[in-house]
Parts: structure tokens; sequence; C-alpha cells
């Protein structure tokens, strides 16, 4: 159930990511053609495009956040922001600390070749990274049980991070932000 719940939360993120883009590429479409074909004449991004801006696009989801949270307050965003992003970075770190073994290898992508580094861009965990070339250089069942031990140990410490995170971050909200933040997908 644990595995299928990640994999869901996966494909949640991989769709959210896709959808982001698609939106960001589009209102860039629309701006283009509004503003005389920016891109062309050499404006942000340089000639031919290429705007996508990772920080503007989290601005973007944090400003969607506080909207479904209704806060007004700029102390009370300050505060539910910073405790959004650990809860984030913590459920990042947990779900996707192996996601590069099951797509693609040793990161990159398919057929891996991406320099060591995870799953949709992230860092693979050392522990991940050495069960991962135990696995790949056959190496003997009490060295990849050993090794396994280690990755398993590292995840229930990440998955404890995050309980935290969401224990900090359920302390500030009201009981309808609390609902908004289980509904999009910041607790459980």
């Amino acid at each position: 159930m644990k595995k299928l719940s990640q994999l869901l939360f996966a494909a949640g993120l991989t769709a959210a990511l896709t959808l982001g883009s698609a939106s960001l590429l589009g209102q860039d479409a629309n701006n283009n053609d509004q503003g005389g074909r920016r891109n062309r004449q050499g404006g942000p991004g340089g000639p031919g495009g290429g705007n996508f801006d990772p920080e503007q696009m989290r601005q973007r989801m944090m400003e969607r956040v506080r909207e479904q949270l209704a806060v007004k307050d700029d102390e009370e965003w300050k505060l539910i922001s910073e405790r959004i992003e650990k809860v984030t970075t913590a459920r990042r770190e947990v779900g996707m600390m192996g996601m590069n073994m099951r797509f693609g290898g040793r990161g990159g992508g398919p057929g891996g070749g991406g320099g060591g580094r995870g799953g949709f861009g992230g860092e693979q965990s050392p522990e991940a990274a050495a069960l991962q070339t135990a696995i790949e250089n056959n190496a003997s069942a009490d060295d990849i049980k050993a090794k396994l031990a280690k990755y398993r140990e590292s995840q229930k410490v990440k998955e404890e991070k995050l309980a935290k995170a969401q224990t900090e971050l359920r302390e500030v909200l009201t009981v309808k932000q609390e609902a908004a933040a289980v509904l999009a997908g910041y607790l459980k």
C-alpha cells in the first residue's frame, strides 16, 4: 500500500509539473503574441525562447496555495509558507529517493547517463547510489542485503522528517486551512 501511495504521489507530481509547464508555456506564447514576439527579438530568454523559470513556477504554485488556504495576512503567510516548503522538501526526499532506479537507471531519464542525478532532476541519495551500484555489479547477497538495510534506514529517517514537518505545518493552520492542505496533498 505504501509503494502504491508513493507511486500515486510520483504520478501526481509528474502530472502537476507537466500541467504547470504547459500552462506556463501557454501563457508565454500568449505574451509573445500580444507583446510583439519578444523572444525572437532577443528579449528575456534570448533568441528562440526558452523562458522556463523554475523559481517563477514555484512562486506561482505558492500563490495558488495561499489562495486555497485563504491566507490574507503576510506574517501568517510567511510562517505557513516556510512550513509548506519544509513539507515539500521532505516529501520530495521521501518520494523521489529511489525514483531514478525505476525511471531510467542512474538518472537523466530513460537510458541513464544523467551524471548520477535522480529521477525528476533530484540528486540520488548516497544509500540509493550504493544499492544501485551493488545491484549493477552483481554484488553478493550479503552485500546487497547490508546496502538495502542502510537504504531502508535512510528512508525511515526521511519519513520521520516528513512527519515532523507535517506536524509543524498542522500546528499553524486553522481547521479549514488544514482541510485544504490535506486536499492539496501537504498533509495526511
